[in-house]
């Protein structure tokens, strides 16, 4: 089963200029969902992993899964003012200014394994920002980890200091 047949194309979505990578038809398939998270989980050869963060909103899908299967935590990176509880941030720029993204200070404890997840790693913004408060709170990251890489926009830079997995390259 080859998954790249499960993202649609859409051109000019969220602007005229960009060509968007729509991960749907793949959540909607449960087979297809299934092959994805094996891809995804035997990326990781047999580590121990504590927790699993997912960036807001996408790396949220595949990142509970991912949690479920490994028997580990599940934590929630969000954007500001989404989380209840205490939290610490961190900021990441943006074509035109800057974003910032939230965890509580309370998910991840000093050495746990963690995995961090998202859909797409595109420019790396995200997730140098995700990878930021991981290390702020004491964890250890085992791997950065992705649905999709969009090469040409040279986000692996950002995070070359992490063992980067995507199950799809474009």
């Amino acid at each position: 089963m080859k998954i790249e047949n499960y993202i649609r194309d859409i051109q000019g979505f969220p602007k005229k200029e960009i060509l968007f990578k729509d991960i749907t038809p793949l959540l909607n398939d449960p087979i297809a969902r299934k092959e994805c998270l094996s891809i995804l989980i035997n990326s990781l050869k047999g580590q121990k992993i504590d927790k699993v963060v997912g960036a807001e909103s996408r790396g949220f899908f595949f990142g509970i899964l991912l949690a479920q299967e490994l028997n580990a935590g599940f934590v929630p990176v969000r954007k500001p003012n989404k989380l209840p509880y205490d939290k610490i941030s961190a900021s990441y720029a943006l074509e035109y200014g800057t974003d910032s993204l939230e965890m509580h200070i309370d998910a991840i404890k000093k050495g746990e394994k963690v995995l961090v997840h998202d859909d797409v790693l595109a420019t790396g913004g995200t997730a140098k920002a995700v990878c930021e408060l991981v290390e702020k709170l004491g964890g250890e990251i085992v791997q950065c980890n992705f649905l999709m890489e969009l090469t040409f926009l040279n986000g692996r830079e950002k995070i070359k200091e992490y063992p980067i997995f995507a199950a799809l390259t474009y």
